[in-house]
């Protein structure tokens, strides 16, 4: 059997896959690398996701060259809900809402005016770094049948990584992965939701969720529902699709059908997300524990890996040791590790959320976490402002969590 060489064979075409090829054929480190993008799915393709353009993701979308050609709403007001408390914050930069079926089909056709080879239909059924010639190569065989060999391999492949269970076998057992469910429906007339708001329903947590419903508005009149899980406890898929319908018919909305729910696995800065000639991007790595928010992440990520990459290319050494610090040393890194701590708090396996009350009681928290999905703030810079605001929490607590208690009588 005839096998193909490649210097990077990137397994999968998501935004973090796709930002990885972009940004490699930017880099001049890596002018002349051999690159390919495989996918196992055809585009375009479901994703559960809130479709989401935070002012991060606007940021590295510029970087890489790429543009948002697809339909989108601009949402400038967030609106938090938790039984009977609502409250609203204004966004200093709209998130754009796309489909992530629209979306991540047309970030593969903005690759491939690049030049850059991506293939549809073909994934890795089999892996195996270094070969009987020591040329440290990893050697795979896709789906299709074909034999291929690369000097690096992206895992760019979602929950399921191929990649990512090589890099952690015999590694202590994972944690449990997050739990995403989403629907897309049409928007019921008379909706109280406005145009540009994005909800996130905080309500079903008293009934055992450890996470929130959202309402997002797409484009042609629609909605885009879900429901986030925090895998500090268990929940079955059934439970958490019967709290996200009672949840949104709170909001006069009703699903025909059931959601279609997905695993995705939270970052976690102590995980193993590179080894010789490997490493992951986005979902493989990990996404935002507190949000379960992955096209920023898998975005930028995806600049890091190609820098560590490019200088690995150039060097020769593809053993990758600095990359999981780089990762964590950049501002996708240093955020996501902020949420992993602020999921730990916000959503505990059992009783009341003390953290759920500041979130929903304090407008200085609020105005913070706006300014950093608008892009203007890099949360984990900000240590005195939350210092402070964990001190204002300590004074107002009691009277934080009586408003929570009053709230607390709508019931799912």
């Amino acid at each position: 059997m005839s096998v193909e060489r490649y210097d990077v064979i990137i397994a999968g075409a998501g935004p973090a896959g796709i930002a990885t090829a972009v940004a490699l054929s930017r880099h001049p480190l890596a002018r002349g690398a051999r690159v390919l993008c495989l996918d196992r799915a055809r585009f375009p393709r479901a994703k559960p996701c809130g479709g989401g353009l935070t002012g991060h993701a606007h940021r590295a979308l510029a970087d890489l060259g790429l543009a948002v050609r697809v339909p989108r709403v601009a949402c400038a007001t967030g609106r938090i809900v938790y039984g009977a408390l609502t409250s609203e914050v204004r966004l200093q930069r709209p998130v754009d809402i796309v489909r992530r079926e629209e979306f991540d089909a047309d970030l593969v056709g903005q690759a491939r005016a690049r030049g850059i080879e991506v293939v549809e239909g073909e994934g890795i059924d089999d892996l195996h770094v270094g070969d009987d010639d020591g040329a440290g190569e990893v050697s795979l065989r896709t789906s299709a049948g074909r034999a291929l060999r690369a000097r690096v391999l992206v895992g760019a492949d979602g929950v399921g990584s191929r990649v990512r269970r090589a890099l952690q076998a015999g590694a202590p057992r994972s944690p449990h992965p997050l739990r995403l469910f989403k629907a897309e429906i049409p928007a019921p007339s008379g909706l109280a939701i406005g145009q540009g708001t994005m909800v996130y329903d905080f309500t079903p947590m008293d009934a055992g969720l450890r996470g929130y419903v959202w309402l997002f508005p797409v484009a042609g009149g629609r909605l885009n529902v879900g429901a986030m899980h925090y895998p500090s406890r268990h929940l079955p898929g059934a439970e958490i699709d019967r709290l996200l319908r009672r949840t949104l018919a709170r909001h006069g909305v009703a699903l025909a059908s059931p959601a279609r729910g997905w695993p995705a696995w939270p970052y976690d800065p102590r995980a193993a997300i590179a080894a010789p000639h490997l490493l992951c991007v986005g979902d493989a790595a990990g996404i935002d524990a507190l949000t379960g928010e992955g096209i920023a992440v898998g975005l930028e990520q995806g600049l890091v890996a190609a820098g560590a990459i490019a200088a690995g290319l150039a060097s020769g050494d593809l053993r990758f040791a600095g990359y999981g610090a780089a990762v964590r040393r950049a501002v996708v890194g240093r955020e996501l590790t902020l949420d992993s701590w602020a999921a730990a708090a916000l959503y505990p396996a059992s009783g009341f959320s003390l953290a759920l009350s500041m979130v929903l009681c304090d407008p200085a928290v609020q105005e913070m976490y706006a300014a950093r999905i608008s892009g203007s703030v890099v949360l984990a810079r900000e240590k005195p402002a939350l210092v402070g605001a964990l001190a204002r929490h300590a004074v107002a607590a009691a009277s934080r969590l009586r408003q929570l208690v009053a709230g607390r009588a709508v019931r799912l």
